[in-house]
């Protein structure tokens, strides 16, 4: 093996775009996500001890994007146990700059005990609340000043309605050439989880919100790279880059 970096990243580039286009591999993906989401496969990882709901796939690519992009500002809608939180402020630790704010409608305080317990919790900020309301909005608004680089995922309520609004509302917060990520697109690929009754439908979903907000707005595009390099992933065309 030559270790030519140049060369390297070209060949990944190459072998992302036939992978995509190979329609056999590509079903068989999708049927991977389908059958193991029967049993919670997307429950089964931890990071520093705090479950992260999310493929192994999703969670590394989104460090790729973190660690490329160095936002000062990560905001989080939907946290669920704190994994996530927890990984993208120890991803910061390391890069040495940067916050992140975490926003649900439900924070246990077990799970706020155990999210400030690292030595890096500094770097995490917790708000309580429904990431569309409005006044949590400005709160928010109110970390951010003008020269902050700011990266956004949605991953709170999975409606058309919800997504939407957070589309419409958190994109005004993210800065060129950052990204923003939008969660749980899965939703209208695959058969509908009776196994696991939510709101979310194939008509009623992230992937729906997230068409409309890109027909009508042209300062984002689906990064190509990073959503054809996804075998296996949550959230195809999930991953939007600020372009203007």
């Amino acid at each position: 093996m030559t270790f030519n970096r140049k060369e390297f990243e070209l060949e990944k580039r190459k072998f992302a775009k036939k992978q995509h286009l190979d329609k056999k591999l590509q079903k068989f993906a999708l049927k991977f996500v389908e059958e193991s989401d029967k049993y919670n496969y997307g429950y089964q990882w931890t990071w520093l001890d705090l479950p992260i709901i999310q493929l192994p796939s999703d969670i590394i690519l989104t460090q790729e994007i973190i660690f490329k992009t160095k936002p000062d500002l990560i905001i989080e809608t939907g946290i669920a146990w704190g994994g996530s939180v927890v990984y993208y402020a120890s991803i910061m630790e390391l890069i040495g700059k940067g916050k992140v704010i975490g926003v649900d409608t439900v924070l246990p305080s077990k799970n706020i005990k155990k999210i400030k317990s690292y030595n890096f919790s500094s770097r995490i900020k917790l708000i309580k609340g429904s990431s569309t309301d409005k006044k949590i909005f400005k709160k928010i608004e109110k970390f951010i000043n003008p020269k902050s680089k700011v990266m956004v995922i949605l991953d709170s309520n999975h409606t058309f309605e919800h997504v939407y609004s957070e589309l419409i509302l958190y994109s005004k917060l993210v800065s060129k050439n950052c990204f923003l990520i939008c969660c749980d697109t899965i939703v209208n690929c695959i058969p509908e989880q009776k196994h696991r009754k939510r709101k979310w439908t194939k008509a009623n979903n992230p992937m729906t919100a997230l068409k409309k907000f890109l027909k009508d707005n042209d300062n984002f595009e689906v990064d190509e790279y990073y959503n054809k390099k996804l075998i296996t992933t949550y959230s195809p065309s999930g991953y939007l880059k600020k372009v203007k």
